[in-house]
């Protein structure tokens, strides 16, 4: 299979590694995070998925305590009962370092935060972008999404394979091991649903009718698939304005082409073709710009007022407000609700991004670029 190098990602984590004792690596299954923690190349690796590992960390005491050098330990979340341990053994054993990773956002933290505060780094690794694939892969990459064996596939139909078996494996084996008891058909079911909500306002009160089940068991079965990485709730922005703001989340589907596999869209002509190609395009711009910014999820909302006024993301960079507007067309213009959105957010600058291939400007404020120019953004100064 090709090798695609995740330089930004390996320098990233080679800071946590420079700062912490203990660097956990956090994202979705088969993103390519074991790939990446074993080019740090470690002493000695621990992988709780091997059950020779998992009865060697029985006594993990024993099999921790003599190690020196980087010790890497593979799926932690499966025995979250060592973060105490490693607490121990990097405050006493100065020697020692850990990169740990895991499949579960929440839980994860949660659970090493109190044991390993101050002593830990996390970093987030997403699928591909166009930063490592080249942008003349830019449209394999939208649509089979970013996990490496899918985007790498020998064609079209191979990588929609790889995502409707990996889809059957979450939630058949992934989920369990989570220890989340929802039978496999009723997550399915419920994921189906809500991609039909990609790139819209939730309304939880709709969906637990659609679904025949209450508002609290949508925000638990939407939990669930936010802390394992397959959705991304988009929190409004609401400052001290004098207006009726929107203040519930948009959902997102993180990877476009687990979307896609979803909506039934193999090829881009189907993806081309269909209503969906917008809200699609929007969700895929999104991820790119939030990895090409390294922002995190608390970081980066979207502002929408009753009155219509919206803006798909508005974020702080070096003390200015920054905006984006994702659009799928071939010449965007100014719109009023862009200038409103300008004013009400005393934006620096608002960035439109579409599918074509020129930058050009609208105003001196607002600048249409291309997905491929997304540096121009961090190159951003005020004259």
């Amino acid at each position: 299979m090709e090798y695609i190098a995740r330089t930004k990602d390996v320098t990233s984590i080679q800071m946590l590694l420079d700062v912490f004792p203990v660097t956990a690596i956090l994202g979705p299954r088969q993103v390519g995070k074991t790939t990446l923690a074993k080019s740090f190349r470690p002493d000695v690796i621990f992988d709780l998925e091997n059950p020779r590992d998992l009865v060697a960390l029985e006594q993990p005491q024993l099999a921790l305590e003599g190690l020196e050098g980087l010790i890497m330990i593979d799926e932690v979340q499966r025995k979250p009962e060592l973060f105490p341990l490693i607490r121990f053994l990097v405050d006493h054993y100065p020697r020692q370092r850990y990169l740990l990773s895991g499949s579960a956002s929440s839980p994860l933290r949660q659970q090493s935060s109190e044991s390993l505060a101050g002593r830990i780094g996390y970093y987030y690794l997403t699928g591909l972008n166009t930063t490592e694939t080249g942008w003349d892969r830019m449209h394999t990459l939208w649509l089979r999404g970013g996990f490496p064996r899918s985007f790498l596939a020998a064609d079209d139909n191979k990588s929609m394979l790889w995502r409707n078996n990996f889809i059957s494996t979450f939630l058949e084996r992934d989920l369990s091991v989570l220890g989340v008891n929802i039978p496999a058909p009723v997550m399915y079911k419920f994921w189906l649903m809500i991609s039909h909500y990609h790139g819209q306002n939730l309304n939880y009160s709709e969906l637990g009718r659609s679904f025949g089940i209450s508002d609290k068991t949508v925000k638990h079965y939407l939990s669930i698939l936010e802390d394992t990485f397959m959705i991304r709730l988009l929190m409004p922005w609401h400052a001290n304005l004098n207006k009726r703001l929107v203040k519930s989340p948009k959902l997102y589907l993180r990877d476009s082409g687990i979307f896609h596999a979803l909506q039934s869209l193999p090829t881009m002509h189907a993806l081309n073709t269909s209503p969906k190609a917008g809200a699609s395009w929007e969700g895929f711009v999104l991820e790119e710009l939030v990895s090409f910014l390294s922002k995190r999820d608390n970081e980066v909302f979207y502002y929408a007022a009753h009155s219509g006024v919206e803006l798909d993301l508005y974020w702080q960079e070096n003390g200015l407000n920054m905006g984006a507007e994702i659009k799928y067309m071939d010449a965007p213009r100014v719109t009023k609700s862009m200038n409103q959105a300008m004013e009400d957010l005393s934006l620096d600058h608002l960035w439109v991004i579409y599918p074509g291939a020129q930058a050009y400007s609208l105003t001196r404020h607002i600048t249409v670029i291309p997905l491929k120019d997304l540096g121009k953004i961090s190159a951003f100064k005020i004259a």
